[in-house]
């Protein structure tokens, strides 16, 4: 069993608290990300998803977990556990500094995650406290006008990865 915690940065013009729409432990938001296989190596070739509402049953058939599946390479199997309560926002201040903020803690059984994908269901909120939801960041970055603050918003150049946490 290896925990991965997943680390996301980014530039934040203006901007503070970029995090899921319901919070870092956000029941429906969902994260995709592809997998390598801890056995023969094999990245997938599409990214997989994974929401904490979602569960199944573990192959080994002891607890639910959020993600099982075998390797199409090599058949092993392998499942992912979300761990909820370990995240924070990105904050003005980690931009800043070019730091890394925690998101979501992965317990990972046979796979690794890797390239994480931003997508959708993310908010943030201006410097001036203006309110920005249900934001896509599937294209890279947002870009929007906070007219309480009156001045331009954005998020750019976004960076993710998986730290292992012992």
């Amino acid at each position: 069993m290896v925990n991965y915690m997943l680390m996301i940065s980014a530039d934040l013009d203006n901007l503070t608290d970029l995090q899921p729409q319901d919070g870092c432990n956000d029941p429906n938001f969902t994260y995709y990300f592809k997998l390598k296989c801890g056995n023969c190596g094999e990245v997938t070739q599409k990214e997989t998803c994974v929401t904490l509402n979602e569960t199944v049953p573990s192959t080994k058939g002891k607890s639910d977990t959020h993600l099982a599946q075998k390797c199409k390479f090599c058949s092993r199997e392998g499942n992912v556990s979300m761990i909820a309560g370990r995240g924070l926002p990105l904050t003005q201040e980690h931009a800043e500094t070019g730091k890394f903020a925690p998101l979501m803690m992965f317990d990972c059984r046979g796979y690794e995650p890797v390239d994480f994908a931003f997508g959708s269901g993310w908010k943030v909120k201006s410097i001036e406290g203006t309110a920005f939801n249900d934001i896509d960041l599937s294209v890279g970055e947002f870009a929007e006008y906070d007219e309480k603050g009156e001045c331009p918003v954005m998020i750019s150049n976004l960076r993710a990865k998986f730290d292992v946490v012992k």
